[in-house]
């Protein structure tokens, strides 16, 4: 690596030696819509030679370079807006800045060119971006995610070509792209990493962003060498607003209902910018609140014996969660000069999540061999401390922040620099989260597995019998994860004398650090000699009733009596003379860590255009990660109990690189007609548990279980074809293939009589998890999306979007053994994936309904076909609607989840239920307006 920075220095400044003292003209300038707002990817060409062109940038700035001197014709064209020309006069030498040029949206119906509604700017715009970027990409708008009725970034990328989501509490989590897990992925602001607050994993949780503050969402499907390698599946760029050229002062303030939780919501958002000291300063300035009480209802089971199944653990949840999620975004830009800026971006998001959860269980049902069974019944409240920050619930408190300090320069008329240096962070605390557990033992009862899909538990009264429960445990835990990331980067992009054809060398470098640590403890509290006897029975607490009617997953669930949240939040558990106080690390100490991760980085690439036809982008990156990793050895005697003094920390460290290739291309048959292709290689680092040393040993059972500090990065080659026809009315049809062929995709290795290499003991059982496994990925995806606008008189507001996604994928060598044969697919990767929405837009209603598809797939895969855990189909159905009372004034109402399609798990057959999930349907109402229109 070092000689490879050695060698990017030396070209760089041989090249700018030679270009320095040249005399090149330039042009700049501003792409704006009628409101001021940035069009972004908007195309401006030299119209006497056409291999002199750019693309404007987030804040719809474009620069040309090696123009000629004299008088010059631009042409500037956008998808949906009218193309503009425009006379320059240019000195040797010089720049022409054109400031700020508006450009009118319009669109062709028919013969007829009539001026394009705002309802379809959004839309234009994103198409717009689209058609014109370098690499296989989708793009959401700021416009087009408000036109529907989603909350937050994960709800708005459901509707992209090929991205499953999976779900939390109704609301859309983590991301799947092209049928490969979160891990495999990435999601980026403004170009940069989003730190996770995932002990486990790399997976980032987008419930915690909200939809209403992005200016829009890149959705990458092939990676260029100037991007972060480590996204398999494809990267998801979550881009900040940028300022305005005028005042802009828009917002939105509403209300809502939740059919669950019987409760109101609250949401609110603002966007104020504008530039200062004659344009040179440029500030935006976003916030978002979201009020929500939210909860769930849920059936959870585990079964055994694949000839006749029978469940092995049966409960019935409730959840009540009150979710409060704020953000706050700004950046300021500062031009240096007309060819100069310096700017700050940054986001803070902050979730609080109150839970309180309420689980009846029947835990180690047994056959008795006469259809009955014996179990231990239990009956468990999550809750918290009672003070101001808890109230009374389990606080998960999510944070996360990125601050991003840059500079954009055209140093000689001719040589684009960027640099840019980012701090973020992720955090997770859960504190004083607290749990009370009753217990009734050997209880005898029947299964009713007639619909295995509801199955249910016939203990003959004994489960409401609440004198009868004894208290198993009082406990509190706090835990806390923490990420954080220090990056740096710099690019150089080189423009080639060439007369006929545009040549751009373009070369950087990266440096990523990350500090990665989860800190937990656990507490458990036995009632004294005095305060035993509130304990003594649950009948001697106080009990509410939890019970629920309707029961969404089934009334025939009832949940009966738990300890009073409350009660539980008032114990004063770190009173000696009340509770006797037992640390035990046994619980915690094998999952915290503590880690380090440097990765550098560098790329060159070519980009090529042959004509207006060809262009290419050809390159390489290497990356090199360094892992420092400490865990720890936790250890348990011959009688199941932690052993102390056998305990101790691990370190673990590794190192590697990755050279990665990469070659596109894309062919324009016609103005608006597109062929791309693309073979690409990617990687995805493991998952931070993964590579934590931690070991784990069971004298008991002589077994062993440990991580893998040296665990490679999974990569890919991956060769993707696409086409592209975008209509003059806005709109496109499009249809692709991709192939990915994984190497080292990691694998949980699994042994018997395995000989510990550190000890030279041999145990019964052993596992760890190890590179190794190939796989493959294939799939197409075909997309829609047109107004109807033949259709006669009021019909042409019609619009449709739909998108269809195929993914099959096959898993080798996984290490499971007696499944050598079978044909696995890879966890993630859903069949089927289907959009659709259909619209309606006029001058002031605006409607739309949509659904959102995914077919069931393996969610994670067990040790026989019987023990894999799928996630179940999904359909889900959603409208909204606006009017607009004014151009500056919207009504908006939204209905979410109108099928209340519930979140399921099965096991190994589709009918074997593991969990069932419902949330209802939402509504919301409010007004939105826009004082800059």
């Amino acid at each position: 690596m070092k000689h490879f920075y050695k060698l990017l220095v030396m070209t760089i400044l041989v090249t700018l030696s030679t270009y320095v003292n040249a005399q090149n003209s330039s042009i700049t300038g501003v792409i704006v819509d009628e409101n001021d707002l940035p069009l972004i990817g908007a195309t401006v060409r030299v119209s006497n030679h056409q291999y002199l062109g750019s693309l404007t940038d987030a804040s719809g700035k474009f620069i040309l370079v090696n123009v000629p001197e004299g008088t010059q014709e631009l042409e500037i064209s956008y998808l949906g807006f009218e193309t503009l020309k425009q006379s320059v006069e240019l000195k040797a030498g010089e720049e022409a800045n054109l400031k700020v040029i508006k450009m009118k949206g319009s669109i062709i119906l028919g013969d007829e060119v009539v001026i394009m509604g705002s309802n379809l700017q959004g839309q234009a715009k994103a198409l717009g971006q689209q058609k014109n970027a370098n690499n296989i990409m989708n793009v959401i708008s700021a416009d087009q995610v408000g036109k529907f009725p989603d909350s937050n970034v994960g709800d708005a990328l459901k509707r992209v070509p090929g991205i499953t989501m999976q779900y939390d509490q109704g609301e859309a989590r983590f991301g799947l792209i092209r049928g490969t897990s979160p891990d495999l992925s990435s999601i980026t602001i403004n170009g940069e990493r989003v730190p996770s607050a995932e002990g486990e994993t790399r997976a980032v949780q987008l419930d915690l962003i909200p939809a209403d503050m992005v200016q829009s969402i890149e959705v990458s499907k092939t990676l260029t060498p100037d991007m972060d390698a480590d996204a398999i599946g494809g990267s998801a760029n979550l881009v900040l607003r940028s300022a305005p050229n005028d005042l802009r002062v828009s917002g939105t303030l509403g209300t809502g209902y939740n059919f669950l939780s019987e409760k109101a919501m609250l949401n609110g958002a603002v966007v104020i910018g504008n530039r200062f000291f004659n344009d040179k300063l440029g500030v935006i300035v976003s916030g978002s609140y979201f009020d929500h009480n939210l909860g769930s209802h849920n059936i959870e089971a585990e079964w055994d014996n694949e000839s006749n199944p029978e469940m092995t653990d049966f409960q019935i949840r409730t959840y009540d969660v009150h979710r409060i999620r704020r953000s706050l975004s700004t950046t300021l830009d500062y031009a240096l000069g007309t060819n100069s800026k310096i700017y700050v971006s940054g986001i803070y998001n902050h979730r609080d999540d109150r839970e309180n959860r309420y689980r009846f269980r029947y835990k180690d049902i047994e056959a008795n061999g006469d259809d009955t069974y014996t179990a231990e019944i239990r009956r468990q409240t999550k809750g918290g401390l009672d003070d101001n920050n808890n109230k009374n619930t389990r606080l998960e408190d999510q944070r996360t922040y990125n601050v991003t300090l840059g500079g954009e320069h055209l140093i000689a008329n001719r040589f684009k620099l960027d640099w840019s240096g980012t701090l973020a962070k992720a955090s997770e605390e859960r504190p004083h989260e607290r749990y009370i557990n009753w217990r009734l033992k050997d209880v005898v009862l029947t299964q009713d597995l007639s619909n295995p899909e509801k199955p249910n538990v016939n203990d003959n009264g004994a489960g409401v019998d609440y004198g009868s429960f004894d208290l198993k445990e009082i406990t509190e835990e706090y835990q806390y994860t923490e990420e954080l990331d220090q990056n740096a980067k710099i690019n150089l992009e080189i423009p080639l004398n060439n007369t006929r054809n545009k040549s751009i060398i373009k070369i950087g470098a990266r440096y990523r650090g990350k500090e990665k640590m989860r800190s937990n403890n656990y507490s458990e509290f036995e009632p004294s000699v005095a305060n035993e006897e509130n304990f003594n029975f649950m009948i001697n607490q106080p009990l509410k009733d939890q019970t629920r009617d309707p029961f969404l997953a089934g009334n025939q669930y009832k949940g009966g009596k738990f300890t009073d949240p409350s009660a539980l939040g008032k114990y004063d558990l770190n009173n000696p003379t009340l509770f006797e106080k037992s640390d035990l690390p046994e619980e915690y100490l094998g999952g915290n860590y503590n880690a380090k991760e440097q990765i550098t980085a560098g790329y060159a690439m070519l980009k090529q255009s042959l004509g207006t036809k060809w262009f290419f982008i050809a390159g390489a990156r290497v990356e090199n990660t360094q892992v420092e990793y400490t865990g720890y050895q936790v250890e348990f005697n011959e009688e199941g109990d932690f052993d102390p003094a056998a305990s101790k920390t691990i370190e673990g460290t590794n190192s590697y690189t990755n050279v990665l290739p990469s070659v596109q291309a894309r062919y324009n048959i016609n103005e608006n007609t597109i062929i791309r292709a693309a073979w690409t290689n990617t990687l995805a680092r493991p998952r931070y548990f993964d590579l934590v040393p931690y070991r784990e040993i069971s004298r008991e059972d002589n077994e062993l279980s440990e991580g893998n500090p040296g665990l490679k990065p999974t990569t890919s080659m991956n060769l993707d074809l696409m086409g592209e026809h975008y209509f003059k009315s806005v709109g496109i049809i499009s249809g692709g293939l991709f192939h990915k062929t994984l190497n080292d995709f990691i694998y949980n290795y699994q042994a018997r009589n395995y000989t510990d290499p550190v000890s030279g003991n041999v145990y019964d059982r052993y596992s760890q998890p190890r590179n190794g496994a190939k796989a493959t990925l294939t799939g197409f995806e075909v997309a829609f999306q047109r107004q109807l606008d033949f259709l006669p008189g009021a019909l042409k507001g019609l619009g449709i979007y739909t998108n269809y996604t195929y993914t099959s994928s096959e898993i080798k060598d996984l290490g499971i053994e007696e499944r050598e044969d079978e044909k696995l697919s890879l966890p993630g990767t859903a069949p089927h994936t289907v959009n659709g929405s259909l619209s309606f837009d006029s001058k002031k209603l605006s409607f739309r309904v949509s659904l959102n598809y995914t077919a069931a797939y393996i969610d994670e895969l067990g040790d026989e076909a019987f023990k894999d855990r799928y996630y179940d189909q999904q359909l889900f159905l959603d409208a909204n609607a606006s009017y607009a009372f004014t151009d500056q004034l919207r009504l908006y109402v939204e209905a979410n989840n109108l099928l209340n399609t519930p979140l399921r798990y099965y096991q190994g057959s589709e009918q074997y239920t593991m969990q069932s999930e419902y949330y209802n349907a939402r509504v919301q109402l409010g007004l939105k307006f826009d004082l800059s229109k």
